[in-house]
């Protein structure tokens, strides 16, 4: 026990004291990694998502890049805005859910916080499926071992978490801020390069036939596959509690940067990846490349830039999870506290963490990437259904509350304009992805507000059936202490001492497997308890619990009101190993007598020299 507690401070570090816990809040360089690596690491693969979609029109479609890209950045202005409302609103935190469970009632509070649970497990799968891709386009064998470092990936990121806030702050600013460094600085290069160069035209010999006409059906569906850049954005709205104070000014402005660096990389890079003529690759092709690995290919070369680019690309999709695993414990805290979730989500780690809802997260995610082969073009289709449902809630929900508040301004106005758009994508959403899975997140939506409901439905059960009522009293229950002897030496006289203090009904039981040691034991018995009764039960089977479970059960057969105290000697071995020399019937004995009714099991242990 002592070694496993070491190791488990090995790996997430010694407590941290409840006081302390300010000291755990996030400055600004450092919530930039934490809450927004989802959002920011999105342009590795947003831009590509819309052309895999444009590309099945042609080569002619391709030229679309850039104005669906330019729809995704006002959609994503108005979005960020309206969380930027939200965070002053709510200084304290719980972001969507709280804004739709006040002002729209629980049910929609519940709606919103069941999408952003689906949302956030499927942040984790994609970003790190994602990062498993970027590795492949340096390193094509790599492929082979996909789903291996996608669980790798999730592992270490739950236990980097696990060690706390503060830490992860500090172990993410590094590849979170090279990345936008490196994405800047190919946009950068593409731009001084491209600018006054005519256009390059996509290389016909990629294209097979065209598989659709270039209808508003394709727009439609490329819009839809953009809108994963915008996973993440609420993410900083939900956690304004972990900010430094002031919180809501500090979680604001981090906003603020937020969308103003997203903007440029995702603008700049779909300017790049047009104004160059690429066509994206899917996973399975030979030689296959993401749109961005090409991209620096076609500027850079095969160099350092190129590679020091796709780790930095791999890393921060890796660190991209750490969005969710930021939100999504917390997230689960709030909903727990209002009884729709189990309470040990409500429980803060030794190191001021959720420890639950990161096993949880990370139990989940471990569980897509296995199922999903960690391809992301396979996750897509199911990213971004589950937030959109959240931002409609979200915004109706400022909506509904500055009307409430009388603030009948352009605040509201925003707000309304943010519903109404938010909903009109989730409409496309639906409809678009309908076929190519988005069905299954209305399913898992479904199943969670059931779970939701039977989580409630028993804890107000219990909260009913425990309530005190003016009849009930304290009550003076006969006690019967039976005191378990495996044999009589040294260790068990400290149990008889303890028997006889607790009652004057006071028995032992000893369990015989041979007949022939019951006189060596009763006559040891006499000797050091005398007055003490001593029961033996023989065990015809050779059982050592089954006759003391019986016995316990006819005891509460013949007086259902007695409280029955069964008090277990169990040793205690000097070394850990010498623990597989003892039996273990004291641990199976506990574990059987725990479900029954009237029955209080106390260990008295001795240790061993």
């Amino acid at each position: 026990m002592l070694n496993l507690r070491g190791l488990k401070r090995a790996i997430l570090g010694i407590p941290i004291a409840t006081k302390h816990a300010h000291h755990e809040r996030l400055p600004k360089r450092f919530g930039l990694p934490v809450f927004a690596s989802d959002a920011l690491s999105s342009v590795a693969y947003a831009s590509e998502e819309i052309m895999l979609v444009l590309v099945i029109a042609g080569p002619i479609a391709l030229s679309y890049l850039l104005p669906v890209s330019m729809w995704l950045a006002v959609l994503m202005a108005i979005v960020a805005f309206s969380y930027y409302q939200t965070i002053h609103a709510y200084p304290n935190g719980g972001g969507t859910y709280l804004v739709s469970t006040e002002n729209l009632g629980s049910g929609a509070g519940k709606v919103a916080g069941a999408s952003l649970l689906i949302d956030y497990v499927l942040t984790v799968a994609v970003s790190i499926s994602s990062g498993v891709s970027a590795i492949v386009s340096m390193y094509g064998p790599a492929q082979h071992y996909a789903v291996a470092i996608g669980v790798a990936a999730v592992t270490a990121i739950a236990v980097v978490n696990l060690r706390g806030a503060k830490e992860s702050g500090v172990a993410f600013a590094i590849p979170t801020y090279t990345f936008v460094f490196m994405v800047l600085a190919l946009v950068a290069t593409c731009l001084v390069k491209g600018v006054g160069e005519p256009h390059h035209a996509p290389d016909p010999a990629k294209f097979d036939e065209p598989l659709h006409a270039l209808t508003a059906f394709v727009f439609l569906r490329a819009f839809a596959a953009s809108c994963t850049a915008l996973t993440g954005t609420e993410a900083i709205a939900d956690g304004v509690q972990a900010f430094r104070p002031p919180e809501a000014k500090n979680a604001s402005q981090t906003l603020i940067m937020m969308v103003v660096l997203l903007l440029m990389m995702f603008i700049g890079l779909s300017w790049s990846a047009q104004h160059y003529g690429l066509v994206p690759l899917h996973p399975t092709e030979p030689g296959f490349k993401t749109v961005v690995a090409q991209l620096a290919e076609k500027v850079w070369g095969i160099g350092p830039g190129f590679y020091m680019l796709q780790i930095a690309t791999a890393l921060i999709l890796f660190l991209a999870a750490n969005t969710a695993f930021a939100d999504f414990p917390r997230l689960s805290s709030f909903i727990a506290k209002d009884g729709y979730l189990p309470r040990q989500l409500t429980s803060l780690g030794d190191r001021l963490v959720f420890n639950n809802g990161i096993v949880t997260l990370a139990v989940l995610a471990v569980a897509l990437i296995i199922g999903y082969h960690a391809d992301t073009h396979s996750l897509i289709p199911l990213y971004a259904m589950g937030v959109f449902i959240s931002f409609t809630l979200s915004q109706a929900g400022m909506t509904v509350k500055w009307y409430r508040s009388g603030v009948r301004n352009w605040k509201m106005i925003v707000s309304g304009v943010g519903t109404i758009t938010t909903f009109t994508v989730m409409v496309i959403l639906l409809v678009t992805k309908w076929s190519e899975g988005a069905w299954i997140i209305v399913v898992a939506l479904a199943v969670i507000l059931f779970i939701f409901a039977r989580i409630r439905k028993h804890y107000d059960y219990l909260a009913e059936a425990m309530a005190l009522a003016p009849v009930d009293q304290v009550g003076n229950p006969k006690m019967t202490v039976l005191l378990l002897v495996p044999r009589v030496h040294r260790g068990i006289l400290q149990g008889i001492a303890y028997a006889r203090q607790l009652s004057h009904d006071c028995r032992a039981l000893h369990v015989t497997l041979d007949p022939a040691s019951v006189s060596e034991v009763k006559h040891s018995w006499s000797t050091y308890a005398g007055d003490l009764p001593l029961v033996i039960l023989e065990s015809p089977y050779r059982s050592l619990t089954e006759p003391i479970l019986q016995y316990v059960d006819q005891t509460l057969e013949e007086s259902p009101e007695t409280m029955i105290t069964v008090i277990v000697p169990q040793a205690v071995p000097k070394y850990p190993w010498h623990s597989f020399l003892h039996s273990n019937v004291a641990e199976r004995l506990k574990k059987e007598l725990g479900s029954r009714k009237n029955v209080v099991i106390t260990n008295v242990r001795y240790f061993l020299p």
